[in-house]
């Protein structure tokens, strides 16, 4: 089904149509372009809030500059939902986030006017800080680049590295800083305290009024705009230094606050600040889901990203089954995570900026001072996490699999080279869905299992995961312990069981047999079970066992595998290059075993996005591929006979 665009925005297929409106027609597009935004996400699902909270500035940003010569980098990526649909791909839009459709995020392959990829935050201004030192490099002294950074991404640690070099770059940039107090869930931290302060000061906002009444005069001024400038550096270091402004202390021309829904007030602002060389920010504050009812007065963090809805009413649709269904994952690791606190009183929760995506939320409201929502600031999250295990804590830290990338020198640096006690809970492991290749958890089994005094464990199911987690909170004085399980529901509805011990290296056999092995690790040990049950209807008898562990394997059981089959197939929800099948291989080798054995999992390429099953299907390891495999396995050895 087609969204059908409002007058003006139907006439809006690039850039270019934008600035044949006037800016008097600015604020019907700006509703236009709302309304279009809502009625898509309303149908077809997806981040929602974000861009919202962005309209008025996007439609200012391409009424002002000119992209894609100018570079303008969006920093989160769900910001960009009206980027999107100005840059040509309005008529796409509804295939957003879908199976062979626009990526979610900016993305370089899909349109000229994505100048960065993004997914993972804080990116935005170290990205437009290379371009725009390329630019003075080669010349380019016009071009513009622009980063505008929001929800909560200048809370992560690379955003203040690229803050601190644009600062003695003289470089042209200009950074747009989308202040809404959000991420996901609210704004934490020292600097969500600062921004606010800033907003709400009389001082910053007499000396805004003072800045924009001198900087609209600088069309007048033509080639003394440089003393307006330097009036307005004066009376800033003069007012504000004294009330100490963070940007200014890093070099930047600090503009602001201005309200980021006025597009006009916009449209002046950027055209003044194009004509001021060097490093600048703008501080915009917004309304994150502004311009729907139930998004701006509910709850925000719901309205991020709530699925399909009814527009009307804003009542968010849910599925409606006749049987009990399986919690996510993310939801047992919750309450479990406080239950096992509730008895555990070393047990500690960290996340970084994911309280609600985690369910770190439910442990947070219980025992507000045993768990901790960093911001966005992964790094930070597993070296406080070691520094909690040095004091003999038991921390949790749950970090989505893709953002654990973010971390891979703390996890190597201070938690395994010194051989803490801390426990990973990986998130998001093995494919995100619609959020695409930023999001995929695909590497982490990889990552993770070439460093010492790591284990590794995927539960292949609700019960596994409590188990896993109660094993990881047993007292123990070294070894990190990563427990990786994928995005949503799992296969229990009654999944509240007692937890008990599992032995760290230990796999156990689901169902025996003698024509083949099949060796799994984690959720999708259930597509084997799936794929046994057909190949027993084919009259074909197949052994499966669940590893649980990749880092140590259990090396009795895998004896005991090889001794009694030459065919072996391996499924994992992972890469396969350095993967639980590669780790099957190397034990084969290492004990001089021969056998046929075959690997499924993620291929090594970048796997767009799409629904879970779909990419199982198209790499090759959903049911009907395992039982594929199994039998054109096992066919030579029928011919034979």
């Amino acid at each position: 089904m087609l969204i059908t665009p409002g007058e003006l925005l139907s006439k809006i297929n690039s850039p270019a149509d934008l600035k044949e409106l006037t800016r008097a027609e600015l604020v019907q597009l700006c509703d236009e372009l709302r309304h279009f935004i809502i009625d898509n996400v309303s149908v077809y699902g997806g981040h929602f809030g974000a861009s919202l909270g962005v309209v008025e500035l996007t439609v200012a940003l391409h009424y002002v500059f000119h992209a894609p010569h100018d570079q303008i980098v969006w920093d989160v990526g769900h910001q960009a939902y009206g980027h999107k649909i100005l840059t040509g791909r309005r008529d796409l839009f509804h295939t957003n986030r879908l199976y062979g459709g626009i990526s979610g995020f900016p993305k370089r392959k899909e349109s000229e006017y994505d100048t960065f990829g993004v997914g993972h935050s804080s990116t935005s201004v170290s990205a437009a800080l290379g371009m725009a030192v390329a630019s003075k490099y080669q010349g380019l002294q016009d071009k513009q680049h622009i980063a505008i950074i929001g929800d909560g991404a200048l809370t992560g640690g690379m955003a203040f590295e690229g803050l601190n070099h644009a600062g003695v770059s003289d470089s042209n940039l200009l950074i747009i800083l989308n202040d809404n107090c959000m991420s996901i869930d609210p704004n934490v931290g020292a600097l969500k305290d600062y921004l606010t302060d800033i907003t709400t000061s009389k001082t910053y906002n007499k000396l805004k009024d003072d800045v924009w009444n001198l900087l609209g005069k600088l069309s007048a001024f033509g080639k003394s705009a440089q003393e307006i400038v330097s009036k307005i550096e004066t009376g800033i270091k003069g007012t504000i230094l004294s009330q100490s402004n963070l940007f200014e202390s890093l070099n930047l021309r600090y503009f602001g606050p201005v309200d980021g829904h006025d597009v006009d007030h916009l449209v002046a602002v950027l055209n003044d600040l194009k004509d001021i060389k060097g490093p600048k920010i703008l501080h915009c504050v917004t309304v994150k889901g502004k311009g729907y009812g139930p998004s701006e007065t509910g709850n925000a963090t719901t309205w991020h990203a709530p699925g399909t809805f009814d527009k009307i009413t804003g009542e968010i649709h849910k599925k409606i089954f006749d049987s009990p269904q399986p919690p996510k994952y993310q939801d047992v690791f919750g309450h479990t995570l406080t239950e096992l606190a509730r008895a555990n009183n070393k047990i500690m929760g960290i996340t970084p900026a994911m309280p609600s995506g985690s369910s770190m939320n439910i442990m947070m409201k219980e025992m507000p001072d045993r768990a901790f929502d960093v911001g966005i600031a992964e790094q930070h999250a597993v070296t406080f996490s070691a520094g909690l295990a040095t004091q003999g804590l038991v921390p949790f830290c749950n970090i989505y699999s893709s953002f654990m990338q973010r971390a891979y020198d703390q996890v190597v640096h201070d938690v395994c080279i010194q051989n803490l006690p801390v426990n990973f809970c990986l998130d998001r492991a093995g494919f995100a869905g619609a959020d695409g290749p930023t999001h995929h958890g695909a590497y982490d089994i990889a990552y993770f299992r070439c460093l010492p005094n790591m284990i590794i464990a995927s539960p292949m199911n609700e019960s596994e995961l409590r188990n896993l987690m109660y094993t990881a909170q047993l007292p123990r004085k070294e070894q990190a312990f990563s427990i990786r399980y994928p995005r949503g529901q799992g296969v229990m509805p009654h999944w509240r069981t007692p937890m008990e011990k599992i032995e760290i290296g230990t796999g156990r056999l689901i169902k025996d047999g003698h024509d083949l092995a099949i060796l799994t690790i984690g959720h999708i040990g259930n597509y084997a079970v799936t794929a046994c049950e057909h190949l027993q209807q084919q009259g074909i008898d197949v052994a499966h066992f669940d590893m649980r562990f990749v880092k140590p394997l259990d090396e009795e059981l895998l004896h005991q595998v090889f001794a009694r089959f030459r065919k072996i197939v391996t499924v994992e929800d992972g890469c396969i290059q350095g993967g639980f099948g590669s780790a099957v291989l190397e034990f084969m080798a290492d004990h001089r075993y021969s056998a046929e054995v075959t690997r499924l999992g993620i291929p090594d390429r970048i796997v767009e996005h799409g629904e879970q099953i779909e990419l199982h299907r198209e790499c090759g390891f959903d049911p009907d591929a395992i039982r594929q495999t199994v039998v054109e396995m096992l066919e030579p050895v029928a011919k034979d006979a």
